[in-house]
């Protein structure tokens, strides 16, 4: 499942259109259909990943004052207060959508983007996210997440557990196939090629690693007693709990196999998860009496702890930038979604409607994936990272929950 892509040369000089960090404003655009078949429908989805952000204000298509393949001209389009316009087209070869995508600058007339995209018709949605992607890079200066993968745990009525693999909205949620009855969440490799996790076979708890692209499994580690999946470094570094040793305790696995023991205390350490750099851990301990979150540099073992309201936090998942982390907190005799300066300052509480656990952050930090029983059955939901715009995502008909962002992309040929 390959995207080709080539990239033309572009006109316009680099700009920044509108700041994530602090935007002060919403940035007018337009998304004119594409010309060609499915033209439509793929610029359908490149305006649904640009409007979540809340980043842009896209002008309806009874305003266009161009049709779809005309020849772009600024002066037409500078009475409907847009900045910037995406046009492109659409052929079909061989079962194969032939794009080309056009970012023009509406006042100062310039083309901001021009590439060219290759995709085979089934992958309609992942151009469009591509494409989305291309955009919103060329106007934030940043990129976005609508090329990630999102993976979550799904279980069919009457059915086993399955892990899914989605695309970052949860559209085109497939199943992987694993069908087990005991099933923990999982979590990606920095590169994205590869599952971590944790199932339960013939009475024992085990870490395993599933290879994406062959779909091959090993397994990691197994050992006397209760082994969970933590998370896995871009060094190739494993973090799991073990209770080989009695209380279940944090190990560093390292790509050689070598097993490192990090805590000894008589408390239970789980759920550890590594900083975008892989120099801390954060996780949940309960040597203070109560699951709490606690971080750990692996620099020089110190460990400190960084929540103290509420006698229940866990699932703790790093921000892209390692500033911050979201988890999972009692609140209110329910789980709810907070996020927590990294050194334990500026708490914020981001949901209150239901039950909310297993948050993560999205690869650019600006939306949060949730697992949620707000509407009955749990599924996954997403919302902006202030807690904004909450919507579901997982199909329905399917409990869903564990929801993980990872990298996987498609690259080129």
């Amino acid at each position: 499942m390959l995207l080709a892509l080539l990239l033309l040369p572009c006109t316009g000089q680099a700009r920044v259109y509108i700041t994530v960090e602090a935007p002060q404003r919403s940035l007018p655009m337009a998304v004119s259909p594409f010309s060609g078949p499915l033209g439509g429908e793929l610029a359908q989805v490149v305006s649904q990943d640009l409007l979540a952000t809340g980043l842009f204000v896209l002008l309806q298509r009874p305003g266009h004052p161009q049709a779809p393949g005309e020849p772009f001209r600024a002066a037409k389009w500078a009475p409907t207060g847009v900045e910037v316009v995406l046009r492109g087209t659409v052929r079909l070869r061989e079962g194969h959508l032939l794009v080309e995508a056009h970012l023009w600058d509406v006042l100062t007339g310039a083309e901001i983007l021009a590439k060219s995209y290759r995709a085979a018709r089934r992958l309609l949605r992942p151009l469009g996210h591509r494409i989305a992607q291309d955009v919103y890079e060329a106007l934030t200066g940043t990129p976005g997440p609508f090329t990630a993968k999102l993976v979550f745990v799904g279980e069919a009525e009457g059915g086993p557990k399955d892990f899914y693999l989605a695309d970052w909205d949860g559209r085109r949620a497939r199943p992987l196939g694993l069908k087990e009855e005991l099933l923990l969440p999982a979590r990606f490799s920095p590169d994205g090629e590869k599952l971590l996790y944790s199932a339960a076979r013939g009475g024992r708890w085990a870490v395993y690693v599933l290879e994406l692209r062959s779909m091959r499994e090993r397994l990691l580690f197994s050992d006397k007693g209760v082994s969970l999946a933590g998370d896995i470094s871009a060094r190739g570094e494993v973090v799991l709990s073990s209770s080989r040793a009695g209380s279940p305790d944090l190990y560093l696995l390292t790509p050689e196999g070598k097993l490192k023991r990090l805590t000894w205390g008589p408390g239970i350490e789980v759920s550890p998860v590594f900083d975008p750099q892989g120099r801390r851990l954060a996780f949940v301990s309960d040597q203070g009496g109560s699951p709490q979150i606690y971080i750990m540099s692996l620099d020089d073992y110190n460990i400190r702890r960084i929540t103290f309201r509420g006698s229940y936090n866990t699932s703790p998942c790093w921000s892209p930038d390692g500033k911050r982390l979201v988890f999972t907190g009692r609140y209110e005799g329910r789980n709810q979604v907070f996020s927590i300066g990294a050194d334990g300052s500026d708490l914020r509480l981001l949901t209150t409607e239901g039950n909310n656990e297993q948050p993560c952050y999205s690869p650019d930090g600006r939306f949060i994936v949730f697992s949620s029983d707000r509407e009955g059955d749990k599924a996954i939901y997403l919302m902006r990272a202030d807690g904004k715009d909450v919507k579901r995502i997982s199909p329905p008909g399917l409990r869903a929950y564990g929801p993980r962002y990872g990298g996987i992309k498609f690259k080129g040929r």
